[in-house]
């Protein structure tokens, strides 16, 4: 089994149990803290995480160029803007079905891979991929009824999450960018330093931000610091995994294996939460187990 694969499926788990724990966060901070939460808290462990990987590495330090930088602050901001996009949906009517469109980020991703990196997708690839995002509307949408989903369709929570997809592809791709463009060192090597210049930029700006327009929003990040680590970790770790799986292999493929967060996501809901689970949603967790299955034996 190619080594990106388990990689991959460790970094949808954290990201889930991240998720989870910055579900928590929104008690104590506003969106604003809680997003920053992810990145901030999350520089410390990617920090220690690069000193590991650097005294297990056999080969020197690649050092960041002018279009490293670029395209992790190109990546690094779009993924902010991704986030708050994905936020904004759920005071959205019809979020569900947004949502859903966000998911459509495989689909995306492998456009942009193909538009900026050359990179190509498989026929059976290409089937995986959108099969996996079905299965994902369909999670997505097992709660809602059908004329909200018609509703839905066109709607302008549908536009947002196509909007959110499409940043999240973009900041994959440039993420997997900045990690070619070291040129030299490990695939764990690089990907670490990519992770902590991105999660680097991406605190200053968020720090930055808060300090302008929202001082108060500071303060109640400094409160939730416990909590805030445990995000942190997780996140990191998440982020660990994404950024080394996509150094490794297409981001196309590294995105729609990772929809196999949404079956840990079902998982915890049946299981911890006793939550039901409707048709739709055992029906789009399926296709996803499939898709996964037909991704795998297409690489």
């Amino acid at each position: 089994m190619p080594l990106w694969i388990p990689i991959t499926i460790a970094a949808a788990f954290f990201q889930n149990l991240r998720s989870g724990l910055q579900k928590r966060l929104k008690r104590q901070m506003r969106t604003t803290g809680a997003t920053f939460v992810r990145f901030g808290f999350g520089l410390p462990f990617a920090l220690v995480y690069l000193v590991v990987v650097v005294q297990l590495s056999t080969g020197p330090v690649p050092l960041p160029n002018g279009w490293v930088v670029l395209a992790a602050a190109s990546g690094g901001l779009a993924q902010i803007g991704a986030t708050f996009l994905l936020v904004y949906l759920f005071g959205l009517r019809n979020f569900m079905v947004g949502t859903a469109y966000s998911k459509t980020e495989p689909v995306q991703a492998a456009l942009f891979g193909f538009l900026i990196l050359g990179d190509t997708v498989s026929p059976l690839g290409l089937l995986a991929v959108a099969a996996g995002v079905v299965g994902v509307i369909l999670i997505s949408v097992g709660n809602a009824g059908s004329r909200d989903i018609v509703r839905g369709l066109a709607s302008r929570a549908a536009l947002i999450g196509v909007g959110s997809g499409a940043l999240f592809g973009i900041s994959a791709v440039c993420f997997r960018a900045a990690a070619l463009a070291l040129g030299s060192g490990e695939a764990a090597l690089r990907a670490a330093v990519v992770l902590v210049l991105t999660l680097a930029i991406q605190s200053i700006v968020m720090l930055l931000w808060m300090a302008i327009r929202d001082r108060s929003e500071l303060r109640r990040v400094a409160n939730g610091w416990r909590p805030g680590l445990l995000v942190g970790l997780s996140g990191a770790s998440a982020s660990a995994g994404w950024f080394t799986a996509m150094t490794l292999q297409n981001v196309a493929y590294v995105r729609a294996l990772g929809q196999i967060e949404l079956i840990f996501t079902l998982a915890s809901s049946l299981l911890w939460f006793r939550e039901r689970i409707t048709r739709l949603e055992l029906a789009g967790a399926g296709i996803i187990v499939l898709a996964i299955f037909a991704l795998i034996g297409g690489t």
